[in-house]
């Protein structure tokens, strides 16, 4: 058999192809009773952590199905409630807002505060109150300076912390803002914030020296219901959960302009939502049995992370929620 025939008769050989199925992403439980989480964030690994009413941090390392308690409220920390977490690589860092707890009695007397801690050993590292009057820390972002930005639900205020500062300091202040819950920048530094009670994306404008000078109402393209948690994705594009409606979507604005591309529109009433590669990773919450006299009591069942695909450029796939 010439050279030429012997390869022609290697290439009618049938060949086995295998193939390597890549696993969905599964739901994460979160391992407690009484949780109720209230914000969600996602470290560079793929670790999320969870914030909870019971003033517990839950931890899930990369590709876990259960999230651990991490961080426990101590006399050391003075955690109250947990409102708000964030995850911040570049500061070796996670920032939570502690809160009185508004459903009490338990952990219900104490002032707000930012702190932080560190995201390897879950030690805390500092803690900075809110100036008065009474406040609700309920989330954070950070500029690409390592700035802290803090928003205060309860008095339509934000604060910010500058890097190597050891208090917050008014960023800006409107009645507008009475009902803030998420904050994030965008990546040309501007500041985005949605508001739970009005039921508003805005963006804050701001002057000579990074001043915040006022708030610009954005035109959304569904009528939003409860916009809670607010994530960055990448360029003008956002994670957004909606409490009461239980949806999730990708916010994408250009201007005056935020459409949405829903992800998933059945879920449990949720807080928050975090990326983690091409996934979204959304909360379970119901806060419901904490505030319906109806509910009050009665079990809400186990306390989970949905796991809700979002596509290989953060589109929308098909999901079965």
């Amino acid at each position: 058999m010439t050279r030429t025939c012997r390869y022609a008769a290697l290439l009618a050989l049938p060949v086995a192809l295998t193939v390597v199925a890549t696993a969905a992403p599964t739901d994460i439980r979160i391992d407690g009773a009484g949780v109720f989480p209230e914000s969600i964030t996602s470290a560079a690994d793929g670790a999320i952590y969870v914030g909870s009413v019971k003033g517990i941090v839950y931890r899930a390392a990369p590709g876990a199905a259960t999230a651990e308690p991490w961080i426990r409220p101590d006399a050391t920390n003075g955690i109250l409630s947990i409102f708000g977490v964030l995850a911040d690589d570049k500061s070796h860092t996670l920032w939570l807002c502690s809160t009185p707890n508004v459903f009490g009695p338990e952990r219900s007397k104490g002032v707000a505060s930012l702190k932080a801690f560190d995201l390897k050993t879950g030690r805390i590292k500092h803690s900075y109150p809110f100036p008065p009057p009474a406040s609700v820390c309920n989330d954070i972002a950070i500029a690409a300076d390592g700035s802290a930005y803090v928003s205060d639900t309860r008095n339509g205020r934000i604060f910010k912390l500058a890097k190597g500062v050891r208090a917050l300091k008014l960023y800006g202040q409107n009645s507008a803002l009475v009902g803030i819950e998420g904050l994030a920048f965008g990546a040309d530094g501007t500041l985005y914030v949605n508001n739970v009670r009005s039921n508003e994306l805005m963006r804050v404008e701001t002057g000579v020296g990074g001043r915040m000078t006022g708030l610009t109402t954005l035109t959304v393209s569904q009528k939003l219901d409860g916009p809670d948690g607010l994530r960055h994705i990448d360029g003008n594009r956002f994670l957004q959960a909606e409490g009461m409606s239980g949806r999730l979507e990708i916010v994408t604005i250009k201007g005056n302009e935020a459409t949405l591309h829903v992800l998933a529109d059945k879920l449990k009433p949720s807080p928050g939502a975090t990326p983690v590669g091409n996934t979204a990773y959304v909360l379970a919450s119901d806060i419901r049995f904490l505030v319906d006299p109806a509910l009050k009591g009665k079990d809400p069942g186990p306390f989970m992370i949905r796991a809700v695909p979002m596509g290989r450029s953060g589109a929308a796939e098909e999901t079965g929620r």
